[in-house]
């Protein structure tokens, strides 16, 4: 009798030693600070031709958790278009800059998904030039243009801390010279940890 008792008391201990589970170890979240969090990214782009447009719009941002970021940036985007009759003789040339600086929200709902808001301040120049036989004509207008860009989009993950950003996004301000257009638009980005 004792030998089952002993041998029952053994089983249950090592059977219970079987089953059990180590907890997961959740790592303890620094507080304050954390370099790690933060991350360099925007939209950079460049194409030449009869249409050139070159932008350079980077941004500084900080992961506060899983859910949500947010940071700043300047916004710089230059283009200009060629226009042409039909015998290929360039009768116009317009350009187009914009600077800027921006704030940005993100919320994360799930870890691959972001929605967006973005506010901007742009300085806007225009100039359109047009060429006539009896001398060329040239208009200017530039301000300030603020914008409010809102939109959702994918993080596609690259590594550790980066990733590739695809968004639709649309400027509900709307201001009859923003530089979004009065559309939805598509923006393609990148994040990168430090």
């Amino acid at each position: 009798m004792k030998k089952t008792l002993i041998t029952a008391v053994l089983v249950f201990v090592f059977g219970s030693l079987a089953f059990a589970q180590d907890e997961p170890q959740v790592p303890e979240e620094k507080k304050g600070f954390d370099k790690e969090k933060m991350f360099f990214g925007g939209n950079f782009g460049a194409n030449f031709g009869d249409y050139t447009l070159v932008n350079l719009s980077p941004q500084l941002g900080y992961r506060f958790n899983r859910y949500i970021a947010a940071g700043v940036g300047i916004n710089g985007i230059y283009s200009s278009f060629k226009y042409r009759d039909f015998n290929n003789v360039t009768y116009a040339r317009s350009n187009y800059s914009v600077i800027g600086l921006n704030v940005f929200g993100r919320v994360y709902p799930i870890e691959q998904i972001l929605i967006q808001a973005q506010p901007e301040l742009n300085y806007v120049t225009e100039k359109l030039k047009e060429y006539y036989p009896g001398g060329d004509r040239i208009s200017k207008r530039n301000g300030l243009v603020p914008s409010l860009l809102v939109g959702a989009g994918g993080a596609i993950p690259t590594g550790r801390n980066g990733a590739v950003i695809v968004m639709a996004q649309y400027d509900v301000l709307n201001s009859d010279r923003t530089p979004y257009g009065s559309r939805i638009f598509y923006s393609f980005g990148f994040n990168a940890g430090f």
